[in-house]
């Protein structure tokens, strides 16, 4: 037997397989020095100096990490978090999606249930070649758009106004932490 590259198959240079031929790639080889084209000590910042003549620092610091002021717009969101008005929000949420969902579901499963155990229902004819699956799987498309319909109007009806005006409340709180002026 013949392999690709020209020896015969079991011509005696070591193992047949080659994951034993190739060394682990998990593993750096000693034979060639790691060059990383990248990396670039210097630009890391460490060493450098500013337009001054001084070090500049090795890492600026984050956004937020200038003291208590992120600490201070936290606590504005835990308060509006807090507060009666976003509470009642998450409980219109609530009120409409937990029924929703259980609703859906129930009938999801049970639409696949019966399509597993009674195929004869399924099967049986409606109007020609239409038969109780095809209705009952189009039922399933009707409704997801009919829930989505439902979702989308009782949020503009019943929660949107409330949630912009905690949106706006809590732009004014932090504002105020940060003190912005526009």
């Amino acid at each position: 037997m013949q392999s690709s590259n020209g020896r015969a198959f079991g011509a005696g240079d070591g193992s047949e397989r080659s994951a034993e031929n190739h060394p682990d790639p998990g593993v750096p080889s000693r034979d060639v020095p790691y060059e990383d084209p990248w990396y670039d000590a210097m630009a890391s910042g460490w060493g450098e100096v500013d337009g001054t003549g001084a070090r500049a620092p090795a890492v600026p610091p984050a956004r937020g990490e200038h003291g208590t002021q992120a600490v201070r717009a936290r606590d504005v969101y835990i308060e509006v978090q807090r507060s009666a008005a976003f509470q009642e929000v998450r409980t219109r949420y609530r009120r409409f999606v937990v029924p929703g969902v259980v609703v859906f579901l129930a009938w999801y499963v049970g639409y696949l249930i019966t399509a597993t155990t009674a195929p004869g229902l399924m099967a049986r004819s409606v109007a020609g070649a239409v038969n109780v699956g095809m209705l009952a799987g189009l039922g399933q498309f009707l409704t997801t758009f009919l829930l989505t319909w439902a979702y989308a109007r009782h949020a503009r009806l019943r929660r949107d106004r409330a949630a912009l005006e905690l949106r706006w409340d809590t732009q004014e709180l932090t504002r105020g932490v940060r003190g912005d002026v526009s």
